[in-house]
């Protein structure tokens, strides 16, 4: 928040960092979210002018989306503070803790969804 940003805008962001310009449905896909939660996020997004959305040339009926220079920005700023915030968090613990933790959250996940 410091820096102007959020977990969701963070998220948007990070995906958007790749380059390319996906599909508005992909982009939901490889987020784990649904659609219209990431069209709402969009919304704001795009409004604040982080991102661009623009109709697929080939197909009218895909939506693509990109980040803007400002985007890029928002996004350079907010990675210093997740860097700080994972330093902070991480800082007394050692690396194999870490991996064992790493592991039991693998478990859990594996758990939860069967896998």
């Amino acid at each position: 928040a410091t820096v102007g940003g959020s977990l969701p805008i963070w998220l948007v962001l990070s995906s958007l960092r790749g380059g390319g310009r996906p599909a508005q449905n992909e982009l939901a896909l490889a987020m784990g979210i649904e659609g219209p939660t990431l069209t709402r996020h969009l919304d704001g997004l795009e409004a604040s002018g982080l991102v661009r959305r623009a109709r697929d040339d080939r197909d009218r009926r895909v939506v693509r989306v990109e980040l803007t220079p400002a985007g890029e920005e928002l996004h350079t700023a907010l990675l210093e503070v997740v860097i700080d915030f994972n330093r902070r968090l991480r800082a007394g613990i050692a690396a194999e803790e870490l991996a064992a933790l790493e592991r039991t959250l693998a478990q859990l996940e594996a758990n939860v969804t069967g896998g």
